[in-house]
């Protein structure tokens, strides 16, 4: 049963009331687009109580030019609003139904989507017709099926064709999978208008340190082996084994904030490391023009989170199989690799390659094609020891970097572009 009542059609069916609620991560992922955005913007907030922390974190995103329209799930909306101050009713309102509303830079659904399937696609195709040019719906469903009556799957399937970015948010209950979608063109140069989004994968642990979320898991594996052992062959030290590698492999994946230079001609570190080379190239898969490329080989003990050496839009993905040959010899050249290519807001054409290595086997990239990333913005990760090359346009680009050089990623300015 819906939460809302059956006499608002214009209104979409959303969370049950009393199961499913949003916590605060997942209020901050679904607002995340919202606060990231330097604006002016406008956002439409769908289905929000006086109480929902979706509501809270969106009125905490609100600038001076920015507009929020709330479609409020019951009449306590416009009361609480109106005890918040001035610089917030100036830029909230609030109306009863969708109906009412227009359309908006940023659509945001307050409560996960349940129901069937094609109450899910119907919700979609509704509040699809919000989103203005360029914009995005972001929406939210339950990551356990059994709970949604099967709109986790068919949003599933609409994200697969519309989605340009997911993010599963395991600390809520019950977890929820938040969906990105688009479905016109967004211009570039709305990228250097964002700053980098906040994203589940990145878990917090202390101060500025995280830990990305395939650390959490890496260490929950050794950890339960070990415990397993000792279960199970209570005699034997065995299992000390995959205890003691529980720390170094969360360490590993751990995941520092970063200051990202706010000079917009500056152009980052995409990871930690030592830089090998800095070469002009030219390389007909991304553009008939020279290219110059600076690598990075990255050790075990080195951050291995990639971030977004320049702001721009992700505008084509592919992976090249190979070979894992030692990241700093020639031959990983030929290591399998996959390349992000970046469409900047003055449309150069920028490449980021994640290369494996000796250890090296598994690379993580979490911006599908359409994505727009910031400046300085994690967007993948490789384990265990790799290397990281930026391709820029050479006409355009003067390096500020040799070989030998220690650079960190998302800080150290490695180039500038003219």
């Amino acid at each position: 049963m819906s939460q809302y009542p059956t006499d608002r059609p214009d209104t979409p069916a959303l969370g049950p009331l009393g199961q499913i609620r949003i916590g605060d991560r997942a209020a901050r992922t679904l607002t995340t687009e919202l606060a990231r955005h330097a604006g002016p913007k406008t956002a439409l907030l769908v289905g929000a109580t006086a109480d929902s922390l979706v509501l809270a974190e969106a009125l905490d995103a609100l600038l001076p030019g920015d507009r929020l329209t709330v479609v409020a799930a019951d009449v306590t909306v416009a009361g609480h609003l109106a005890t918040l101050g001035s610089f917030l009713t100036e830029r909230v309102k609030v109306v009863d139904d969708l109906a009412a509303a227009e359309s908006a830079d940023l659509v945001i659904v307050a409560e996960p989507v349940v129901g069937s399937g094609e109450e899910a696609r119907n919700t979609v195709e509704q509040l699809s017709k919000y989103v203005a040019e360029g914009g995005l719906l972001i929406i939210a469903a339950v990551a356990l099926p059994g709970l949604s009556g099967g709109a986790t799957d068919e949003l599933d399937r609409i994200a697969a064709r519309q989605g340009v970015g997911s993010d599963l948010v395991l600390r809520n209950t019950p977890p929820v999978r938040v969906h990105r979608l688009r479905f016109t063109d967004v211009d570039p140069a709305v990228a250097g208008k964002l700053s980098p989004a906040f994203r589940p994968s990145s878990v917090p642990l202390y101060g500025t340190m995280n830990i990305d979320s395939n650390g959490v898991a890496a260490a929950g594996i050794a950890l339960g082996a070990a415990a397993f052992l000792k279960a199970t062959r209570p005699k034997s030290k065995a299992w000390m084994l995959p205890a003691l590698l529980a720390a170094p492999v969360a360490a590993f994946f751990r995941d520092p904030e970063r200051e990202i230079p706010a000079d917009p001609t500056a152009v980052v570190a995409a990871a930690d490391g030592r830089v090998l080379s800095v070469e002009h190239i030219y390389d007909e898969r991304f553009a008939d023009e020279e290219f110059l490329r600076i690598a990075v080989f990255l050790s075990v003990f080195d951050v291995h989170v990639n971030r977004a050496p320049v702001a721009g839009k992700v505008v084509d993905y592919f992976v090249e199989d190979g070979g894992y040959a030692n990241a700093m010899k020639p031959e990983a050249e030929h290591n399998v690799a996959a390349y992000t290519v970046l469409e900047t807001p003055d449309r150069s054409r920028v490449v980021v390659a994640q290369r494996t290595g000796l250890i090296a086997r598994r690379i993580v990239q979490r911006a599908p094609i359409g994505a727009l990333l910031a400046k300085g913005e994690r967007y993948g990760l490789i384990r265990f020891g790799s290397r990281t090359d930026v391709y820029l346009p050479a006409d355009k680009a003067e390096a500020l970097v040799a070989p030998g050089d220690r650079v960190v990623g998302g800080s150290t300015v490695i180039a500038r572009l003219r």
